[in-house]
């Protein structure tokens, strides 16, 4: 059984196979050659693992961040930003992180974050006299804020995993993706001060309240969402829905940027991205059932006791896994190939499950960076043009940044859980 379990997937990986290709061979070859059980029982848990009301979510948000994207809500976003940061040192910085951490409010995308945000802000950074590298940096790292700040795809595949609350996700979410956006803006600041770099224009109501005006209903988009959630007017999935209908809306009759060409063409692109998320949840669940099965987690759990591991010793060493893991597999992936094996031991040493879920997002986020295979380097890279070398180079101080936040986030969970406290009263 360890052959089918570890043997099988790491060589695989190794390989260069696909994730879902890796997960379904292991299983395959554990019901084939040490399970008494038919090749059936694989068709069912398969099926049975994407037939979760929460994931219908996920086709919804994506495709209300493809219309939101693909016409001038990133400009106008960036507009709003910039006219209230002012006369800041760096406020070209600051208007990037600002701007993707609303867009991420939209989206939850990361990657769509760096492209879309990215082609606005780094001619103008460059004319600005940003170096090079420090704006490569920011671009690439300040999209990962996307997938913690709710509405969050990677918290929607976690909570069904953990069998967690998504709105108490969203709400743990919210605080810790504030922090880690400040904590970059302060060091765009200060780096813009050590380096010289111009201050923008200074504040005018005027000009802000124009630009407020043209991006109004961008901005309408996150308090939608996460309103219609928190004042109980529908579910995490509904809002899911109605803010497609609301992005069709704004992109086709306020805009009128998108006709419907474009918008059955951003039908067809969130049908294919959703296919390839809802694979890897269904074969990472059917793998997750068979460490259940083959009582994985429970042995765990058992060590565990016996080593009278503490509860901030266990969260140093999972903290350590996952960074190393998200360097190699994406969020979606990570989490549902790690959750069936974290979560019993979480819940052993008394570590809350949803503070422990935005521990597991922020790793990944980090991962969606770090050299030398995060996702968000080859988009810039592809997109941006930017050259690698810079790119690894530019990141390294964000990177401490979030790595120092995440500190904070795991072993101070007020940070995470105050949010849920004044939402839901527990």
């Amino acid at each position: 059984m360890i052959f089918a379990l570890a043997v099988v997937p790491v060589a695989l990986l190794l390989l260069g196979f696909p994730i879902f290709i890796v997960l379904l061979a292991a299983v395959t070859a554990a019901l084939l050659f040490y399970m008494n059980m038919p090749l059936a029982a694989l068709h069912q848990n398969l099926f049975g693992a994407i037939d979760a009301y929460a994931l219908l979510a996920i086709p919804f948000f994506i495709y209300a961040g493809e219309l939101m994207g693909r016409g001038s809500v990133a400009q106008r976003l960036v507009d709003f930003v910039q006219a209230g940061v002012g006369s800041v040192r760096g406020s070209l910085g600051v208007t990037t992180v600002g701007t993707s951490a609303i867009f991420g409010a939209i989206s939850g995308a990361s990657a769509a974050t760096v492209a879309t945000v990215g082609k606005v802000m780094l001619p103008a950074m460059r004319r600005a006299g940003y170096p090079e590298r420090f704006t490569a940096g920011l671009i690439t790292s300040v999209g990962a804020i996307d997938i913690i700040i709710p509405p969050s795809i990677p918290m929607i595949v976690y909570g069904t995993a953990a069998e967690e609350s998504v709105p108490r996700l969203y709400a743990a979410g919210v605080l810790p993706g504030l922090m880690i956006a400040l904590m970059l803006a302060a060091y765009v600041v200060w780096f813009a001060k050590r380096n010289g770099i111009g201050a923008g224009e200074s504040f005018r109501p005027g000009v802000f309240l124009r630009a407020a005006g043209r991006g109004v209903w961008a901005l309408g988009a996150p308090f939608i969402i996460l309103g219609g959630i928190y004042g109980g007017v529908f579910s995490p999935t509904e809002s899911a829905a109605v803010a497609c209908v609301y992005a069709a809306f704004v992109t086709r009759y306020v805009y009128r940027e998108l006709g419907w060409r474009d918008i059955l063409d951003a039908a067809g692109t969130t049908a294919l991205f959703t296919g390839q998320i809802l694979i890897i949840v269904a074969c990472a669940s059917v793998f997750a059932w068979l460490l259940t099965v083959n009582q994985v987690p429970s042995t765990l759990v058992a060590w565990l006791d016996a080593m009278h591991v503490s509860a901030w010793m266990l969260l140093a060493v999972i903290n350590v896994v996952l960074l190393v893991v998200g360097c190699f597999l994406d969020p979606l992936s990570a989490i549902l190939l790690l959750s069936p094996l974290l979560i019993p031991l979480v819940k052993a040493a008394g570590i809350d499950t949803v503070h422990f879920g935005v521990v597991v997002t922020v790793n990944l986020a980090i991962g969606l960076f770090h050299p030398p295979f995060g996702i968000n380097i080859f988009v810039a890279q592809s997109v941006l043009g930017l050259e690698l070398g810079t790119i690894y180079r530019g990141i390294l101080p964000f990177l401490v940044i979030y790595l120092v936040a995440l500190v904070i986030i795991t072993y101070v969970p007020a940070v995470s859980l105050v949010g849920v406290r004044w939402l839901f009263g527990s």
